[in-house]
């Protein structure tokens, strides 16, 4: 398509990919530790209800929206790794339970409406632009170079690796495991609850339907950058172009016209593709 290689376009792809490509650096993190957390998109969806009641013009300054969003999504990580870690609850079934909470609490919340009418300093966060770049992109960019540097560059990565690669050899070597599944699923919480805020502010409305499927593209986004479910192995960055292939084939798809329903059926081959690939590599290895 012509169009694919329009600056707005190329832009658009990015923005797009930067809700998803956020959720995905904390999913990076919990399945280098051999985990899974399916409860992304029902954080956001929580996030995005509470958030929005607090963001009416003249009621609260910024900071209060902002602040109780990230402190809710830190709380439902903090909630899942200690479910996991000191419950000894598989993570796929402590995540599980928290996907149908955090949703159900969000339609309670909002009884199952919308909530709008959001100032205009909050809808910049979704909406604004900073010398010609949406906003979304620079957070989507400071969030991957933080995460990036707590994985590749400080003891909390070197730790997280440690419990991926060996977790009862990490526990013989001192390191305090159960801790640090915990401080790994908060921050994973904490990075949903921030991609939430920015997805109200981008559609200027809570919506407790908001988040849907949101989980499943980080964890293909995590995978196809390089993630191995096997845990042990996984980068940001590779994350972060993961993301990409997934926003420049949806752009493309939607640009030729292809069915939704398509879409979803490749993007699922595409998962099983990569990981299929990743396990013929980890048996060569």
């Amino acid at each position: 398509s012509p169009a694919f290689l329009n600056v707005n376009n190329l832009i658009n792809v990015v923005r797009q990919i930067s809700f998803i490509g956020i959720v995905a650096m904390g999913m990076t993190m919990v399945i280098i530790t051999t985990g899974i957390d399916l409860s992304p998109g029902s954080v956001i969806a929580l996030v995005s209800v509470i958030a929005a009641s607090y963001a009416h013009p003249g009621e609260y300054p910024l900071f209060v929206p902002l602040a109780i969003g990230m402190a809710i999504g830190a709380a439902a990580g903090f909630i899942n790794g200690a479910i996991s870690a000191k419950g000894k609850i598989p993570p796929f079934i402590a995540t599980l339970g928290m996907m149908t909470a955090a949703r159900g609490l969000a339609l309670l919340y909002s009884d199952g409406r919308p909530i709008g009418n959001l100032s205009e300093s909050f809808m910049f966060i979704g909406k604004g632009t900073v010398a010609g770049i949406p906003f979304p992109i620079l957070i989507f960019i400071v969030m991957g170079i933080i995460s990036h540097i707590m994985l590749s560059q400080m003891r909390f990565g070197k730790y997280t690796y440690a419990i991926g690669g060996n977790e009862q050899a990490a526990r013989i070597c001192g390191i305090p495991v159960d801790r640090y599944k915990i401080m790994i699923f908060t921050y994973a919480g904490l990075l949903a609850g921030i991609a939430g805020l920015m997805l109200t502010a981008r559609i200027s409305a809570g919506q407790p339907s908001l988040g849907l499927m949101y989980e499943l593209d980080a964890i293909a986004a995590a995978v196809i950058g390089g993630t191995s479910l096997n845990g042990g192995i996984g980068t940001i960055p590779g994350t972060m172009i993961g993301a990409l292939i997934i926003g420049v084939l949806n752009n493309g798809l939607d640009l030729m016209n292809v069915s939704s329903y398509w879409q979803q059926i490749l993007k699922g081959a595409i998962i099983v593709a990569a990981v299929l690939l990743d396990s013929r590599k980890n048996k060569k290895a």
